[in-house]
This record gives C-alpha cells, sequence and structure tokens, in this order.
C-alpha cells in the first residue's frame, strides 16, 4: 500500500477526497493536514509515497512546501481550482493535479498513472526542480519535460523551433541540435500545452515557435523559413490566422 497525506485547507475537500480514496485498496491515508506547517511536518515523519497538495492555502502555497522539503522522494498530486497560470507550469514539468471539485473518474485515471509509472527519486526530483524554475523564472527559462529513453529531458522552451508530427510521433527540432529529437507523443499533445507561449499550429505536421520565424514567403499557404534555414508549409486553412498573428508581433 502506499502512504498517503492529504494537503487540503478545506475541510469540505479534504472530507470528500478521503472518502473517494477509501475505494482504492492501494492507498492507504496516514495523515490530513490543513496547513503548509503541519505537512511539512507531517512528510518528515510519515515518508508518504504520495501527497495530494492543495496548491493555494492560507500561509503559503503547495509550491512552497516543496521549497521547504529536499530532496523530495515522494510523488505528488496537485489539487487546485482552475489557476491557468500553474496548471501550464505543472504540465511543462510532466506533473499531474486535479481540479476541483474532485471528479472521481479523474480520480481514478490519476491513481492509475501513479501506480503504473516507475517511481524514479531522481526523476522525481528532476521534475520539481522544472516545477519550481517554471513558477518562478522568467518565460525565457521556462521548461518543458520531453520523453526519451531514459525518461525526461527538460529542454527550454524558448530553444525549441518547432515540432514535425510523424503520425502518432512527434519530430522536435531545437536550436543547436545536429538532429531532431523522435518523442512518443501525437503533436496536438504539445500543441495543447504550449498555446499562449509563442507557438503556432501552421500545418497539420507543423507547429512552429514564432520566435524562430525568420521570413513568411507568399503563396498558395506560403511557407515560412525557421530559424534554422528549413521551409515549413502553411496550409491555406491556416494562412488567414497566421499572417493574422503575425502582424501582431
Amino acid at each position: 500500500m502506499y502512504k498517503t497525506i492529504i494537503v487540503d485547507d478545506e475541510k469540505g475537500c479534504r472530507d470528500t477526497l478521503e472518502n473517494l480514496l477509501k475505494e482504492f485498496s492501494q492507498i492507504n491515508v496516514v495523515a490530513i493536514v490543513d496547513s503548509i506547517a503541519l505537512a511539512e511536518e507531517a512528510i518528515k515523519n510519515l515518508q508518504p509515497q504520495l501527497v495530494f497538495l492543495d496548491i493555494e492555502m492560507p500561509g503559503g502555497s503547495g509550491f512552497e512546501l516543496l521549497e521547504k522539503i529536499s530532496p523530495i522522494n515522494f510523488d505528488i498530486i496537485f489539487t487546485t481550482a482552475y489557476d491557468q497560470y500553474a496548471i501550464k507550469a505543472i504540465k511543462y514539468s510532466a506533473l499531474d493535479y486535479l481540479l476541483k471539485p474532485v471528479d472521481p473518474v479523474e480520480l481514478i485515471e490519476a491513481i492509475n498513472r501513479f501506480s503504473s509509472k516507475k517511481h524514479d527519486q531522481d526523476l522525481i526530483n528532476d521534475k520539481f526542480k522544472a516545477l519550481l524554475g517554471n513558477i518562478s523564472g522568467e518565460t525565457t527559462h521556462q521548461k518543458i519535460g520531453i520523453p526519451d529513453g531514459e525518461g525526461l529531458n527538460f529542454v527550454k522552451i524558448s530553444d525549441i523551433i518547432r515540432f514535425q508530427s510523424d503520425g502518432s510521433y512527434t519530430y522536435m527540432h531545437t536550436v543547436n541540435s545536429q538532429k531532431p529529437t523522435l518523442i512518443s507523443k501525437p503533436i496536438g499533445d504539445y500543441q495543447e500545452i504550449l498555446t499562449n507561449e509563442s507557438f503556432i499550429r501552421i500545418h497539420r505536421s507543423h507547429l512552429i515557435n514564432l520566435q524562430h520565424v525568420d521570413k513568411y514567403i507568399k503563396g498558395e499557404g506560403g511557407y515560412t523559413i525557421m530559424s534554422d534555414g528549413s521551409r515549413v508549409e502553411v496550409s491555406r486553412r491556416k494562412k488567414a490566422e497566421f499572417i493574422e498573428v503575425l502582424s501582431s508581433l
């Protein structure tokens, strides 16, 4: 069984989550606390494998708790009311979250993801290090976790030139890279995560970083010349949207 701690300042949310977790035989809730100070103490004393952590609480955020604990040798599923900035940072760092009020089906999926993955302590620490950097750092220093054969490679978003679809796989082209990185995820996953971060889908096969567009050549759809010299086709359907976005830069 996985020793689990619930951290939330709202009693209703704590009670609901506790009741839902009773349905999971592999989850053993060993503590339920309502503050960052009590959470820090419980984690140090009880050494859990999993923590459900509310992001916004009086007296400090869940992210501040992470800054107090080193190394982080447990997994976290964040719980939060909708917070676009925090959720984006969590997604960049390949971590998990649940929106309040917690949906039972989404909870099942989150527990299944937790139970099925390898609990590599170095990888866990890398994820949270990236998260804290994404939360506190400048946009140009934000990083996104890219899966590779060994785990995750955290890449600066500003260094990504473009993504190119290859069926259910994606090639990622980055600055100073001799060859693209093959990712076992569809391009749509990155379109969703990187929306509003200077990335735009200009073709069903291409998601590009506008900061790396050197030139646009007009045509039926036209094409872009990227900072690495590559030519990327713009589909006719995306042309008007693309030109409008370029004009606003």
